[in-house]
């Protein structure tokens, strides 16, 4: 019986590749030079810390950059409210979505039901199995899904015949 698993997964490599590409050219950037601005990761967070909120604004163009030339979809990056410092700096956190969400994949089940395609969906965690009768079937779903075009990069993968 063909099966595939929806998941959405980072790549923790590359997103780290990523952020040591912005801390080079904040070394290195005539504007950002003599600045305390600063990314590092912490687990499944990244901490930004910036003088102002326009020097904040550059921090964000920057990681965007990087993560779409490293192939991380920046939609990953989940931005908190900045929080104000020592000596009137800014510091964000920025949560890294690994998995997905319970509520949004009672609504992909939901979608997959109402649809009537011809497949059962399984929630496994923070990961949808799904399984058919026939390959277009499951191409069938992988099209839907990709069509309610929700707010996290999803994968498709484990595609067992």
């Amino acid at each position: 019986m063909p099966s595939f698993d929806v998941v959405c997964r980072t790549d923790l490599a590359e997103l780290d590749n990523a952020v040591n590409g912005v801390g080079r050219e904040v070394r290195q950037r005539f504007d950002l030079k003599g600045t305390d601005c600063l990314v590092e990761r912490s687990g499944d967070n990244l901490i930004i810390n910036a003088d102002n909120d326009m020097l904040l604004r550059q921090m964000h163009d920057l990681i965007r950059t990087y993560c779409g030339k490293r192939g991380v979809d920046s939609k990953v990056l989940d931005f908190k409210k900045p929080q104000t410092v020592t000596k009137g700096t800014l510091r964000q956190e920025v949560a890294i979505r690994q998995g997905i969400e319970d509520s949004m994949c009672r609504q992909i089940v939901k979608m997959v039901k109402g649809k009537k395609l011809k497949v059962q969906v399984t929630i496994q965690g923070s990961e949808l199995r799904v399984n058919g009768k026939k390959r277009d079937d499951l191409q069938e779903t992988i099209e839907a899904i990709k069509e309610m075009n929700l707010d996290v990069p999803l994968q498709y993968v484990n595609f067992r015949d």
